[in-house]
């Protein structure tokens, strides 16, 4: 899918390809940024997590990447092993702190509300902001040890619309907190999926479909694209509920889905 939008404050044209599971090309600011690569074949890892479908390209096929936008590098359906091969030909990866600890190369981290600013072509500056994420219920105390740290991101600029990448991100009240400095957004590409494990006892890891329709009812995003609800065994809601709860919120008419 290739969707483009273009705020009311300004005429800049923002693509997003998405290719399954988290994984989507946006072009912003004459930047290409991808979130979360996963481009393995379908089949089982030793963490039990099991992949069903292709993505619909293969790493090959995506051109240029300036930047990955990295949720997090602990669970293959976020960072598989053909991701992992594609960081070392990216200039720059944006993750977590422990998760730049771990990759090295050129992974950077970004801590929360920690900001960085990259050249566009031609002049002028992408800035991302890294934004605070949490990958179940709870204290990040409580729950960073079981299931990891996470990041989200908010790309914006002058004279660019406002971007906002959930991550895997579970919990509203963060949302609110992003909406509070940034909202309203532009674009919302939000991490759905109603992800559940045995890591914590099988609640939810990701937003669910009415949670996703509430956080850009939040964000007050005029574009919503949904990643992160398909591909895998573990994700308990996909298309059909994705289109159930942004049609019950009044919002379908602004959700992109593949």
């Amino acid at each position: 899918m290739t969707a483009t939008s273009a705020s009311s404050t300004s005429s800049e044209q923002v693509p997003v390809q998405v290719f399954g599971g988290p994984t989507a090309l946006i072009e912003y600011g004459g930047l290409r940024f991808l979130t979360d690569p996963t481009f393995d074949a379908p089949g089982t890892y030793p963490s039990g997590l099991a992949k069903t479908a292709s993505a619909s390209a293969a790493p090959a096929d995506l051109g240029r990447i300036d930047v990955v936008l990295l949720s997090h590098d602990e669970h293959a359906d976020n960072l598989d092993t053909s991701g992992r091969a594609l960081l070392a030909e990216v200039p720059l990866t944006l993750t977590t702190p422990s998760g730049a600890g771990r990759l090295g190369g050129t992974a950077r981290p970004l801590k929360d509300w920690e900001s960085i600013d990259l050249d566009r072509p031609g002049g002028g500056k992408v800035t991302v902001t890294g934004v605070p994420a949490l990958h179940g219920p709870g204290a990040r105390e409580d729950l960073e040890p079981i299931v990891g740290e996470v990041v989200g991101f908010v790309l914006s600029g002058v004279g660019l619309p406002t971007l906002y990448v959930s991550g895997d991100n579970a919990q509203l009240p963060l949302v609110r907190e992003i909406a509070d400095r940034f909202g309203p957004v532009d674009t919302a590409v939000l991490f759905a999926g109603a992800v559940r494990t045995d890591l914590l006892d099988r609640q939810l890891l990701t937003l669910d479909s009415a949670q996703a329709a509430e956080a850009a009812r939040i964000l007050g995003a005029r574009r919503i694209v949904p990643v992160h609800f398909d591909s895998w065994a573990h994700f308990t809601e996909g298309r059909e509920q994705l289109v159930g709860a942004f049609t019950a919120a009044g919002l379908i008419d602004r959700v992109e889905l593949a």
